[in-house]
C-alpha cells in the first residue's frame, strides 16, 4: 500500500513507532503492535511498530514516522512510501556493542532491554540509546549502540525475555560502522516543539522549490530566495534552520556573523563571495547566516566602512546581476529593526517569519522533547509545568530539564566512586527524575524573554484580600474574563477593556489587588514603578514606555502594572521644570494604549492615590476604561481583613473579630496589618521577658495573643485616613466618571 509520510508528534518520537490512520490499518489487516516494512527511495527499508494514527489523519492515507526512520528509509516529509506487513521474529538473544568512551561496570543488559523493548532491530544497525547521564550524554542526546549480532538473524524484535549481551569489542571496531556512523540526523522536525505553523511556512519556502522546482516553472514564477527568522533569543531560530537542512538533505553552509569580519581591506567581502560560490557548486544548497544584524546593520548608522561594504556585497550576492540558482538563504536575528532595510525587500528576504515566545501548548511540546529520554517518575505531570512557566522560551525549558536532571544526579553522587573509570550499572538503573527535582530547578531559572522587566508574581490570591467584594468583582470581570472566556467576547462582538485605574486613599490595598488579579488571571506580569521610567536623557523615558509595551505584546497574555501612575502621567500643560519630559511620556502612553497598533491580550492596571493629577486623555474610554474606587473599608470589610491577618496567629480564646472591627473605625488595610503586627510584637515581648532563654524552645507553644495586647496595639496605632480625606475621595468618585476639568482642579486644590 502507498502512504504519504508526515512527521510524528514530539512525545512519540524515538520509539520506533509508525502512526498509521485506522482505515489504512484495516486494509493492511494490521493491529496495534504489529510490525511493518516501510520501503522508501532506492529500495531502502525501515521496520517500525504500528500505532493507531491521530484523529486528524482519518482517511488521509498518512503514515507518521520520526526522523530516524525517515533517514533509514531515505524519505522526506510528503514523500510516498510502500508499506507492507512484516513477519518479525522475537529475539532470543541480542549482542550490543557500546561506544568506546562509555564505561559502565556491572550488567547493563536489563537497562538496554527496557529501553529497546518492542523495537525492531537488525544486525549492524546503529540505534540511539537514550542514556540521560554519564560521560556520553552531553546535552541529553542519545548514545549510539551497535547491534553486533541477533539470534535468529534478520529483523527481530526485543521482548522482555530477550537475553541482552554486551560485546567486548567497542562499537567503533565492528564492521559496517564506518558506512553509517550516524545514529540519525542530529536535529529532526520532532525535536522542535510549539512552532508547527512557523515550521510549515519555512518548509513551504525552502523544501518545495528544492524538491519540486517544476511547480514554480509551471506557475511562471521564481521560487523564494530568502527567509528571515526573527524573535526573542532562545525561541528556536537556529534549531529550525538545522532541522530543515537535515530533513532536506541539502548542502548546508553556515556563516557566523563576526567570523567573516577581517581587518584586511576587501577580505570580508571575499569570504562572503566564497561561501556563495561554494553553495552554487553544491546546489541545491542552504546558506544560514546566524546573527545577521552583526554583519548587515543599517548603513546610515554603521560605525565603520567595512560594515557598509559587507552589506553592499550581501545585497548584490542575494539579488545581483548574476543568477544564484538553487541557493536559499536563511538568516536569524533577535534585532530585526537593526538590519539594513534594503535586505528586507522581496527578492532578497522574501518572507519574514516571527518565532515568538511559546504559549502553554508549545511549552508542553518543548518539555516533551527535552524529557523524551529522561527516566521520569510515573505520576509526573508535565502539563502543570507548562502552565507555570510563563515567559519561558525553548532555551529556558531546556535549562530547566537539564537542571532537574542535575538535581537527580546530585542525589546519587555520594554512591558514585569518582576515582573509578566505570559507573555501576545498578546506580544508572536507579536514577529517576522526580517532581521535587523540577521544583528545585525552576527556582533558579528566570524567563529570558522577560528578563529585563519580569517580576515574579507573589502568591497572592483573592483569599488574601479581605472585604472589597464589589471592587474584586469589577477587576475579575475586566481582566480575568477576557483571558478566560474569549469566545464569549467574540460572540458578543465586544472588545476587552484596555486598562483599569485603581484609586483610593493610601493603604487600602490597591497594589495587593493588582498582584492578586495578575496571579488569578494566570498571565505574565510586568511591574513598572512610575518614577523609574524617567531618565535625564531626552527620548529615553519614552523609549522605556515603548519597550515595556513591546515586551508585553511579545509575551501576551500580559498584565502591565503601573504603580503610582500619577508620577509619570500628570496633566499636560501644567508646566514645571522637567523640559516637558512628562508630557512626552503621557503622549507615548496614550499612543501605546490606543494607537494604530492593537494591544492583543495586554491589560494595563494603574494605581494612584491622586487621581486628580492624571491627564484627562488617559482616563477616557479606550484607554484606562474602568475607574475602580478602592474605598476605606466598612465594618464588615475590616472584620474580613482582620480574619486574613490573624489567620495563622496563635490567638487566645475570646478574641472577638466583631469587637476589633467596631474599634477600628477609619482604619484601612495597612493600619489593620500594623495593629495585628503590634499586638503580635507585644505578646512576643511579654513572653521573651518572662522566660529564661534556655526554656524558650520548650514553652514556645504556650504563647497567645490576648485582648489586652490588641487594646495596647490600638492605643499605639491610629487611623491613617481622616474623615476629610475620605469625604474628598467619595466626592472624587462621583466626579471622576465625568472627568470635568473644573471640578477635578477644584478637588485637586483641596488635597493641597
Amino acid at each position: 500500500m502507498r502512504l504519504t509520510v508526515k512527521p510524528l508528534k514530539q512525545k512519540d518520537a524515538g520509539r520506533g513507532l509508525a502512526a498509521v490512520d485506522r482505515e489504512s490499518m484495516r486494509e493492511l489487516d494490521l493491529e496495534n503492535g504489529d510490525y511493518i516494512v516501510i520501503e522508501g527511495g532506492e529500495g531502502r527499508k525501515a521496520v517500525a511498530r504500528v500505532w493507531p494514527g491521530y484523529p486528524e489523519d482519518g482517511g488521509r492515507n498518512v503514515i507518521r514516522i520520526d526522523g530516524r526512520l525517515r533517514q533509514e528509509a531515505d524519505v522526506g516529509i510528503d514523500d510516498r512510501v510502500t508499506v507492507e506487513k512484516a513477519d518479525v521474529q522475537p529475539a532470543t538473544s541480542v549482542t550490543v556493542a557500546l561506544p568506546q568512551n562509555l564505561r559502565i561496570r556491572g550488567n547493563i543488559g536489563p537497562l538496554v532491554r527496557d529501553k529497546l523493548s518492542g523495537q525492531a532491530i537488525t544486525e549492524n544497525q546503529t540505534v540511539p540509546f537514550p542514556l540521560s547521564f554519564g560521560p556520553m550524554s552531553g546535552n541529553g542526546r542519545s548514545v549510539p549502540l551497535k547491534i553486533a549480532n541477533t539470534d535468529p538473524s534478520g529483523t527481530v524484535v526485543v521482548t522482555d525475555s530477550t537475553d541482552i549481551e554486551i560485546s567486548e569489542t567497542p562499537a567503533e571496531q565492528i564492521d559496517g560502522q564506518a558506512e553509517r556512523s550516524e545514529t540519525g540526523p542530529s536535529v529532526t522536525y520532532e525535536d522542535i516543539g510549539g512552532l508547527d505553523d512557523e515550521l510549515e511556512q519555512v518548509r513551504e519556502m525552502i523544501e518545495l522549490p528544492m524538491r519540486h522546482p517544476e511547480l514554480f516553472q509551471q506557475l511562471g514564477i521564481e521560487p523564494p530566495k530568502g527567509v528571515l527568522l526573527h524573535g526573542p533569543p532562545g525561541t528556536g531560530k537556529t534549531l529550525m534552520a538545522k532541522a530543515v537542512a537535515n530533513e532536506i538533505d541539502a548542502y548546508f553552509d553556515t556563516i557566523s556573523g563576526p567570523e567573516i569580519m577581517s581587518k584586511y581591506y576587501g577580505e570580508s567581502e571575499e569570504q562572503l563571495r566564497e561561501v556563495f560560490e561554494e553553495a552554487e557548486e553544491n546546489a541545491p544548497a542552504i546558506i544560514f547566516i546566524d546573527e545577521i544584524d552583526s554583519i548587515a546593520p543599517k548603513r546610515g548608522e554603521a560605525g565603520g566602512d567595512v560594515e557598509r561594504r559587507v552589506v553592499a556585497q550581501l545585497l548584490s550576492l542575494m539579488d545581483g546581476l548574476e543568477e544564484r540558482g538553487q541557493v536559499t538563504v536563511i538568516a536569524a536575528t533577535n534585532r530585526v529593526d537593526a538590519i539594513d532595510p534594503a535586505l528586507r525587500r522581496g527578492g532578497r528576504f522574501d518572507r519574514e517569519i516571527e518565532i515568538s515566545v511559546p504559549d502553554k501548548g508549545g511549552r508542553e511540546e518543548i518539555l516533551q522533547v527535552h524529557t523524551r529520554g529522561m527516566p521520569l517518575e510515573e505520576e509526573f505531570d508535565l502539563e502543570a509545568y507548562a502552565e507555570n512557566t510563563h515567559g519561558f522560551v525553548g532555551a529556558d525549558l531546556a535549562s530547566l530539564t537539564k537542571e532537574a536532571a542535575m538535581n537527580a544526579l546530585r542525589r546519587i553522587r555520594p554512591e558514585i566512586d569518582l576515582d573509578s573509570e566505570e559507573i555501576d550499572a545498578e546506580i544508572l538503573d536507579s536514577l529517576q527524575v522526580t517532581e521535587r527535582d523540577f521544583k528545585e530547578a525552576i527556582k533558579g531559572i528566570e524567563p529570558s524573554a522577560l528578563r529585563e522587566v519580569f517580576v515574579e508574581v507573589p502568591d497572592v490570591t483573592w483569599d488574601d484580600v479581605g472585604g472589597l467584594e464589589d471592587t474584586k468583582e469589577g477587576l475579575v470581570e475586566t481582566i480575568q474574563w477576557p483571558l478566560e472566556y474569549p469566545e464569549v467576547f467574540d460572540q458578543m462582538d465586544m472588545q476587552a477593556a484596555k486598562g483599569v485605574l485603581l484609586y483610593g486613599p493610601p493603604g487600602t490595598g490597591k497594589t495587593l489587588m493588582a498582584k492578586a488579579v495578575a496571579n488569578e488571571a494566570d498571565s505574565n506580569f510586568i511591574s513598572i514603578k512610575g518614577p523609574e521610567l524617567l531618565s535625564k536623557w531626552v527620548g529615553e523615558s519614552e523609549k522605556g514606555v515603548r519597550e515595556v509595551f513591546s515586551k508585553a505584546r511579545e509575551n501576551a497574555p500580559t498584565v502591565v502594572f503601573f504603580d503610582e501612575i500619577d508620577a509619570i502621567a500628570t496633566e499636560r500643560g501644567s508646566g514645571g521644570g522637567d523640559s516637558n519630559v512628562g508630557e512626552r511620556v503621557v503622549s507615548q502612553l496614550l499612543t501605546e494604549l490606543d494607537g494604530l497598533e492593537q494591544l492583543e491580550d495586554v491589560v494595563v492596571i494603574a494605581t494612584t492615590n491622586r487621581p486628580d493629577l492624571i491627564d484627562d486623555a488617559l482616563l477616557r474610554p479606550g484607554r484606562l476604561d474602568r475607574h475602580v474606587h478602592v474605598p476605606v473599608p466598612d465594618e464588615d470589610a475590616r472584620k474580613a481583613i482582620f480574619a486574613v491577618h490573624t489567620r495563622d496567629k496563635p490567638l487566645a480564646d475570646g478574641i472577638d473579630m466583631d469587637w476589633l472591627a467596631s474599634e477600628t473605625e477609619g482604619f484601612v488595610g495597612a493600619d489593620i496589618e500594623a495593629v495585628t503586627r503590634e499586638a503580635s510584637m507585644g505578646a512576643s515581648r511579654e513572653f521573651i521577658n518572662s522566660v529564661d532563654p534556655e526554656e524558650i524552645g520548650e514553652s514556645i507553644g504556650n504563647v497567645r495573643i490576648t485582648r489586652e495586647h490588641f487594646e495596647d496595639a490600638l492605643d499605639e496605632v491610629g487611623p491613617s485616613v481622616t474623615d476629610d480625606v475620605r469625604e474628598r475621595y467619595e466626592e472624587l468618585e462621583s466626579e471622576i466618571s465625568r472627568t470635568e476639568p473644573e471640578s477635578k482642579n477644584e478637588l485637586g486644590r483641596t488635597f493641597q
